[in-house]
């Protein structure tokens, strides 16, 4: 009995952390998804203990206690009126609950989410309309109501980023629309919930709120080109970038890159992760994404560079980290 025992401990523990919890609300759409799953595993702790006596008493009590529990008395309460009454009182409340998650006041921000396979578009627009694209990674002002704009570009994806909200499932053909708040600035860590082939536990995202005035700088920054090369390594790397073709799948602003198949690598400088949150950014992991990509998410639409150079690759990294 020890070796179950210790590895039901372990699950347990290993769910004890709030990088990517319902319990760790932080925000006010999760408050009421929290609210209403803490209502829900105490309920259903009750009901456990309820039908574990029911057990003991079909076991072990006397023959009046068997017989009255057998009775269609406490058939009708017990299998048909108690399961009825519970479930009608918890769906009411859960839709009380969440009225307010279908708000009609117009939103802070507007955030266009596209789920592909493996990674997430992203597409922001500014006060002026002016839109600009970025992947993998949102950025949001703290306290502001933002609507995300969801859809899919092939198979079902879902949206959840749990210390923020509910999932949405997003439809090939369908827009969901998901509202979210975040009450303090941080970083949280969202995951596709719908499972869409290949490497979907690899496809996961984050979110990060900043103030206001920080993000609002950010945001302006979004609609400049890309900053030119600087040192060497740098140019080297941009005029590798072009001739090796990186320019028809993945966009770079203000260059003769365009292509609309990959992610958006305008500020790929300034990201905490690569690869929809798989792997750390920097310049050592950009270069062995670019040459051993199937190594480290396996299954993902990018073929792997391997004809590169070291050194050919060093500088295209190099030029790479320093897109911010």
């Amino acid at each position: 009995m020890r070796l179950p025992v210790a590895i039901s401990a372990l699950l347990a523990l290993a769910a004890c952390t709030d990088r990517q919890s319902v319990m760790a609300a932080h925000g006010p759409e999760a408050g009421r998804v929290a609210l209403l799953a803490g209502i829900v595993f105490a309920g259903a702790a009750v009901i456990m203990l309820v039908v574990m006596a029911a057990l003991w008493v079909a076991l072990r009590g006397s023959e009046s206690q068997r017989a009255a529990l057998a009775g269609e008395t406490a058939i009708r309460i017990g299998g048909i009126a108690f399961p009825a009454i519970t479930l009608s009182v918890l769906l009411g409340y859960g839709l009380w609950l969440m009225r307010d998650s279908l708000a009609d006041a117009p939103p802070a921000l507007r955030i266009e989410v596209t789920g592909e396979q493996w990674w997430w578009r992203l597409r922001y627009r500014g006060g002026d309309g002016a839109a600009f694209a970025e992947a993998n990674e949102i950025r949001i002002p703290v306290g502001a109501e933002v609507e995300f704009e969801l859809r899919s570009a092939d198979v079902i994806h879902s949206f959840w980023v749990p210390s923020l909200g509910g999932k949405l499932d997003m439809i090939p053909g369908r827009t969901n629309r998901l509202r979210l708040r975040a009450e303090r600035a941080g970083v949280y860590r969202g995951q596709c919930a719908e499972y869409c082939g290949g490497p979907h536990a690899l496809m996961a995202l984050e979110i990060i709120a900043m103030p206001q005035a920080e993000f609002a700088a950010w945001l302006t920054a979004g609609r400049r080109p890309a900053p030119a090369p600087a040192g060497q390594a740098e140019r080297r790397g941009a005029e590798l970038f072009l001739a090796a073709g990186c320019g028809g799948c993945h966009a770079i602003r203000g260059t003769a890159a365009e292509g609309a198949i990959g992610p958006d690598l305008s500020r790929v400088g300034g990201r905490r992760f690569l690869a929809a949150a798989t792997i750390p950014a920097g310049r050592e992991n950009l270069a062995r994404f670019i040459a051993h990509g199937q190594d480290l998410k396996p299954g993902n639409l990018m073929p792997p560079f391997r004809l590169l150079a070291p050194a050919e690759l060093d500088a295209l990294a190099a030029y790479l980290v320093s897109l911010r």
